[in-house]
């Protein structure tokens, strides 16, 4: 019988099966023995491409950083580059949000977190930051950014009245919030990003220009 063209496996493919896996299941929830039977295959199989599970971890970590885009700590101004890489770091992570606790991990030795962190950082010092203040403001803003992509807020209350009414008066309408989680998670994550960065422009005044 002749091979066929198309291999069966590659690390491509094994990282997209074990994304759908991530998402559906969750984190803990993945072993190599179960991304075997999602691809059809033996776990032996998968140990040719990738020795372990965290080398596969790794390699799909490494492809959800890149697409964090920092490039604006070139052209803009260190409020407006902060902002815009806040942004795109949030982007790439809120699409598999099950895999945002291994990242939340730290950078390691992953390069694209490591370019993250460079790009950042050499940004905020070029733009007058002490390097300690540089260090607080990408860790400040990746807190902001992994908190708000964990899980929903707004999607995290019941859909049902009679959950709060008479119970918590307070909240008389949160019940309507379900169907509005997108729109309220993305407001709310505007409104923390922009009060951050208020507050960085008034210590920037008094830290930077003032020396």
């Amino acid at each position: 019988m002749a091979r066929p063209r198309v291999p069966l496996l590659s690390r491509e493919r094994i990282r997209d099966a074990a994304l759908v896996l991530i998402d559906r299941d969750g984190l803990a929830e993945v072993s190599m023995r179960k991304l075997g039977a999602e691809l059809g295959v033996q776990a032996a199989s998968l140990y040719g491409h990738y020795p372990n599970k965290d080398d596969l971890f790794d390699d799909i970590a490494t492809g959800i950083m890149s697409h964090v885009d920092t490039s604006g700590f070139d052209t803009m101004s260190w409020d407006r580059a902060l902002a815009d890489w806040a942004r795109s770091y949030r982007g790439a992570l809120a699409t598999h949000p099950n895999f945002v606790p291994y990242l939340a991990t730290g950078p390691g030795r992953r390069a694209e977190n490591l370019r993250a962190a460079d790009a950042v950082h050499g940004g905020l010092v070029g733009a007058g930051w002490p390097p300690r203040y540089a260090t607080m403001i990408g860790a400040a803003t990746r807190y902001l950014v992994m908190g708000s992509t964990v899980g929903s807020f707004a999607g995290g209350f019941a859909d049902d009245v009679q959950v709060y009414r008479d119970r918590y008066p307070h909240l008389n309408q949160a019940h309507l919030l379900r169907a509005i989680a997108d729109e309220i998670d993305d407001d709310s994550f505007e409104l923390a990003l922009t009060a951050f960065i208020a507050g960085l422009t008034a210590t920037y005044a008094t830290v930077v220009t003032a020396d």
